[in-house]
C-alpha cells in the first residue's frame, strides 16, 4: 500500500513495533483543498494547527490529537461572512496490516492524518452558522441587517382569499356575548 506524502504525512519510524513508546508533533499546514460545503468552509490555503501525541501499542500506532483551523462562514440569518475557529479531537488506531480492523493503516512507516484530520473538522462545521447568538437577521422588507435582539413584527395581512371570513370571527364572539348576556338576564 503505497502513501502519497504530504504535510499529513507523519513518520513513524522510529516507535513502530516499540510498544509503550511515544512522541509528540506540533505541525501547520493547508488542507490544499476547500474543506466543507455549505454555508461553512475551510479554504485550501487556511492553515491547520495539529497537535498529536503517536503512541506504539501492539496493534499499530494510536493517534490522538487535536486540530484547529479557521473557517469561512456565512451567517444563516444575515448572510454576512465571517471567520469561524473550529477546534476538533481525534482519536484513531492505525494498525499494522492484519493487525486490527482499523479503517487506517501504517503504511512505509507512515501514519497519513489527512482524511483523519479533514474528517473531524467537517463534521465540526455548523449547518446553519450565526455570525453572533442574537444575530436578528434580515428585515424581510427592505432585506437590511436588523440590529441584535431587534423583533421584526410584520404588519398583519389577510390573504385576499380568506378575507371574506374575516368579520366571521367578529360575528362569532358578538353571538356568544349576546348569548351570555340573555343567560345572565334569566338567572
Amino acid at each position: 500500500m503505497a502513501t502519497s506524502f504530504h504535510p499529513f504525512t507523519l513518520s513513524v519510524r522510529d516507535i513502530v513495533h516499540k510498544p509503550g513508546r511515544m512522541r509528540d508533533v506540533e505541525a501547520t499546514a493547508p488542507f490544499g483543498e476547500k474543506v466543507g460545503e455549505g454555508l461553512a468552509t475551510v479554504l485550501p490555503e487556511q492553515p491547520v494547527e495539529l497537535d498529536v501525541r503517536l503512541e506504539s501499542v501492539h496493534e499499530g500506532i494510536l493517534v490522538t490529537g487535536q486540530a484547529s483551523a479557521t473557517a469561512l462562514a456565512t451567517c444563516a440569518r444575515c448572510l454576512t461572512e465571517f471567520d469561524l475557529d473550529v477546534e476538533v479531537d481525534f482519536l484513531e488506531l492505525f494498525a499494522y496490516d492484519g493487525a486490527s480492523e482499523s479503517d487506517y493503516f501504517v503504511a512505509d512507516e507512515n501514519v497519513d492524518l489527512l482524511p483523519v484530520v479533514r474528517d473531524a473538522v467537517v463534521l465540526a462545521l455548523p449547518f446553519q452558522p450565526v455570525d453572533r447568538p442574537d444575530c436578528s437577521g434580515l428585515d424581510p422588507e427592505t432585506g437590511e441587517r436588523l440590529e441584535p435582539g431587534t423583533d421584526h413584527v410584520p404588519e398583519e395581512s389577510i390573504d385576499p382569499r380568506w378575507a371574506g371570513l374575516q368579520g366571521f370571527a367578529q360575528e362569532l364572539a358578538d353571538d356568544e356575548s349576546d348569548d351570555d348576556a340573555q343567560a345572565s338576564k334569566k338567572e
